[in-house]
């Protein structure tokens, strides 16, 4: 059996250069939007948190952002908790609210789509997080044209 003979890793060890950006940071111009969509359910995958941290962001880079919440997406948005809402029954239970919050706080918009929202997770608008707007289903590709119209740049988030 091989003799293992470095030194075991400990905190504060890293293992790659952080620090080197390959691309410059690209900052928006006056006027640019962004748009993020989430097609995702909560808690399913790591790309619902991703992408609310993406959206973060393209605002702190100048965007006007805004997220888009439909079919399973709307999950990310509804106030959870345990024993009572807003509680964190696990660590990272709030991941979806905090970020969500603090995207609304920097400026960001986000919307909900009602008919998911309703029809296919049985939660009514004041499930929503406070500042989330709920908007009819025939909104959620109107608001995708409204950004392809304004050369947007759009984030599609898909997962099954």
């Amino acid at each position: 059996m091989p003799e293992v003979t470095r030194e075991a890793h400990k905190d504060g060890d890293f293992f790659v250069n952080y620090e080197e950006k390959v691309f410059e940071d690209v900052k928006a111009d006056a006027g640019e939007k962004a748009l993020v969509t989430f097609h995702t359910v909560a808690f399913e995958g790591s790309i619902g948190l991703v992408n609310i941290l993406n959206a973060i962001r393209l605002n702190r880079k100048g965007y006007e952002t805004s997220i888009l919440l439909y079919g399973p997406g709307v999950t990310l948005g509804i106030q959870r908790g345990f024993p009572t809402l807003g509680d964190e029954a696990f660590p990272g239970h709030q991941n979806f609210a905090v970020n969500l919050k603090k995207f609304m706080a920097e400026g960001g918009k986000v919307y909900a789509c009602r008919f998911a929202l309703q029809a296919l997770y049985g939660h009514g608008e004041p499930s929503l997080l406070p500042g989330i707007v709920p908007i009819a289903p025939q909104d959620v590709l109107d608001c995708i044209l409204l950004h392809k119209k304004a050369d947007a740049v759009i984030l599609d988030t898909w997962t099954v």
